[in-house]
């Protein structure tokens, strides 16, 4: 698995957000981008995850930052996700895994002593001009804000 490093260009996606429009990493030219990839809409994990990244939107505002998450599930479900938790930002549907692969999010996983390809549960920060600023993989759920928003110095 390729990883991400700090100053690599951040890989380019055009993916389908819950409500079905299309995003773009080129949407978020001239301010930061928290970019984070989580397994499955609804499971505890990334449901703690998620609604972290919502309520530090505030916090993440101040310093120009905005967030997307990128699962492989369906725009339709990422949207119940959104309904259920208020989480008011871009949820991105990447079912064939190749953003995820651009990215090194998409690979070996051990689950019970079985080996299987899914999502790294992995965590990046883009600068303004689209440069990977810090990259954090097997992140756990509850240290994605916090390494954000250290590495941006608050």
């Amino acid at each position: 698995m390729a990883t991400l490093e700090p100053g690599d260009a951040a890989p380019a996606f055009s993916l389908k957000d819950q409500a079905g429009a299309t995003v773009r990493l080129a949407d978020f030219t001239g301010r930061k981008l928290l970019v984070y990839f989580y397994p499955k809409a609804g499971t505890s994990g990334c449901t703690k995850q998620a609604c972290a990244v919502r309520d530090a939107e505030a916090d993440l505002a101040k310093v120009g930052t905005a967030a997307v998450g990128i699962s492989p599930d369906a725009p339709e479900k990422q949207q119940r996700f959104d309904d259920a938790h208020t989480l008011g930002f871009p949820l991105l549907s990447d079912p064939d895994h190749a953003v995820a692969k651009a990215w090194g999010a998409w690979g070996e996983k051990t689950l019970y002593g079985k080996t299987h390809l899914g999502i790294i549960r992995s965590a990046f920060l883009v600068d303004e001009t689209g440069a990977i600023q810090a990259a954090w993989y097997k992140v756990k759920p509850a240290d994605t804000v916090a390494n954000v928003l250290d590495a941006l110095g608050r």
